[in-house]
């Protein structure tokens, strides 16, 4: 039984080796529902792959990931969709040959309940559940501004408008917990800009908890109510962006990087 007051997500002490490399040790941390929870640090120091093994597409040597009051560590990623947890990548997942609305429609696909029967003869349920597909899907691109695109084929896009197309598609999916990964790669400031407000309103309109990977120390002080910072697969500090921008761990851990140490010092 879960309430209010339980964590949506919960890392217990995650470990996890790719042959004699330990890419991630010993991390735990908790997500509050409704909240923007963002994972920082250099190149290389385990964000992906902590993404990566809530989302299941790995196995974790050691620990346990909590959803919802649900032990998720052992469970087929297929399953991971179905309770509510959707992602975006650090490289754009989506069909280009098709157009945003048929990709949102693909997003919306697993809560079709209708049969292959029902789907073949389009049956009552089917069409029921075609429709709730399409409502959720203008409601996603109206929040998303994306109409002006919703008939158009995505390799015919904007490189930043495929990037909301791939987070309106995992928002089709109505998830509890959305995960973004480096939501502002490859965008301009005023992308960047508008990602911001994105966040927001799908944690204040649709009531979505994120986590939240970035590099974009801007982006991440305008929208995190907490930041976690790691480095070579260890957590250096946790707190408010502030806290963490200005712990003594997470400075040096930059240092290598002339580009992010000029991002941290903007940020604060």
């Amino acid at each position: 039984m879960t309430d209010a007051t339980t964590p949506l997500l919960s890392v217990r002490d995650l470990t996890v080796r790719f042959g004699g490399v330990v890419a991630v040790n010993k991390v735990g941390f908790e997500v509050e529902r409704g909240e923007v929870f963002t994972m920082i640090g250099p190149n290389g120091a385990g964000k992906t792959t902590v993404f990566n093994l809530i989302s299941r597409i790995y196995d974790p040597s050691a620990g346990e990931i909590w959803f919802d009051g649900q032990r998720i560590s052992t469970l087929p990623p297929h399953r991971i969709a179905e309770l509510g947890i959707a992602r975006t990548f650090q490289n754009i997942e989506l069909f280009e040959n098709a157009s945003v609305l048929q990709n949102l429609l693909i997003g919306h696909h697993v809560h079709r309940s209708s049969g292959f029967a029902a789907n073949l003869f389009f049956l009552p349920s089917a069409r029921r559940a075609e429709r709730q597909a399409r409502l959720q899907a203008e409601r996603v691109i109206d929040l998303l501004e994306l109409q002006h695109h919703r008939d158009s084929l995505v390799h015919g896009l904007p490189y930043g408008v495929r990037k909301v197309v791939e987070v309106a598609r995992a928002l089709c999916m109505e998830p509890k917990l959305l995960l973004l990964d480096e939501p502002s790669s490859g965008l301009n400031v005023e992308e960047t800009e508008d990602m911001a407000w994105w966040i927001r309103d799908i944690r204040n309109e649709l009531g979505i908890t994120v986590l939240m990977v970035e590099h974009d120390m801007s982006l991440v002080s305008r929208v995190s109510d907490r930041v976690l910072a790691i480095n070579q697969g260890e957590v250096l500090a946790l707190g408010t962006p502030a806290q963490v921008q200005a712990h003594a761990g997470v400075i040096e851990a930059y240092l290598g990087s002339a580009d992010d140490l000029s991002g941290l010092r903007r940020a604060r």
